[in-house]
């Protein structure tokens, strides 16, 4: 998908990351290259009786930033999911790098047929959750370091030498020694995105990164958002904050019912949006 973005004009340095000042153009300065990361054909996926996608379609380019919108059950987060084979959709297409997922079994009993790819495409999928996921009794860089070694194989000093670096890079270069209780909800999550980095993956996928946070922590967690998307990551962000969808994505999808309702680039989206049930949701988010 390739769109133009506008660049920011106003910067400053605040925790090592480069982050909007209130008069600038906030939208992220990324295009993607048109090489495909992510590929998803025809995603149907349900749980029990309840169809949650009926035939999705996505692919995320790499340098694409993907918003997907939607009210709650409308299949975002499922969507996610099934991106790296958290969820197995009973039909469709699962393709990294133009590698398709290999399948055994169909409908109910479909899964991968290949540890090998399944583990590959997870390792360059990363994720972060809506609810950080640190491990409690580690400590931030201990949380940081035990993929990258246990993974991927990195030695100690290597993997901790990046693990400082990407703690610097999120803000909280003095946290790498305390636990994750010690830290504030924002903190807990720049340190969940600093661990998804430590992958060096080929894409990062999140769900609902700032829903658990109130508004001040919520921002410290956006502006890490904006500064990869600047880099020129591979993102794709379910997310309920419409600011952030469209100031860092340059393809915003809105779900509905287990389908796409409408999509396009975010500025087109949002100020002209074609149909009822996307006019009725903006107006909601919009009065919050």
């Amino acid at each position: 998908m390739k769109t133009d973005q506008k660049q920011s004009d106003q910067n400053h340095s605040d925790g090592g990351l480069e982050i909007d000042t209130p008069s600038g153009d906030n939208s992220a300065a990324h295009q993607s290259t048109g090489q495909s990361v992510i590929c998803l054909k025809n995603i149907h996926k349900s749980f029990g009786n309840l169809e949650v996608l009926k035939g999705i379609d996505l692919e995320a380019g790499r340098g694409d930033v993907i918003a997907l919108i939607g009210s709650s059950g409308s299949g975002k987060s499922t969507l996610l999911r099934c991106a790296n084979l958290l969820e197995i959709p009973q039909q469709g297409e699962v393709i990294f790098e133009g590698d398709a997922v290999k399948w055994k079994g169909s409908d109910w009993s479909r899964s991968p047929a290949d540890f090998d790819q399944v583990r590959k495409l997870r390792t360059n999928l990363a994720m972060v959750f809506q609810q950080f996921n640190l491990w409690a009794h580690m400590t931030i860089l201990q949380n940081i370091i035990e993929a990258p070694i246990t993974v991927l194989g990195r030695e100690r000093q290597a993997a901790e030498a990046l693990g400082h670096e990407l703690l610097e890079k999120v803000g909280i270069g003095d946290k790498a020694d305390a636990y994750p209780s010690q830290l504030s909800g924002g903190q807990q999550q720049r340190a969940a995105i600093a661990r998804a980095l430590a992958m060096e993956p080929k894409a990062m996928l999140f769900d609902e990164p700032t829903s658990a946070l109130d508004p001040e922590l919520e921002a410290e967690v956006v502006r890490v958002i904006r500064a990869l998307a600047r880099e020129g990551r591979t993102m794709i962000i379910v997310t309920h904050d419409m600011k952030l969808a469209r100031d860092v994505a340059n393809h915003l999808i809105f779900l509905h019912e287990g389908l796409i309702a409408e999509q396009g680039e975010p500025d087109t989206v949002f100020e002209n949006p074609k149909s009822e049930r996307l006019q009725k949701f903006l107006s909601a988010t919009a009065s919050v």
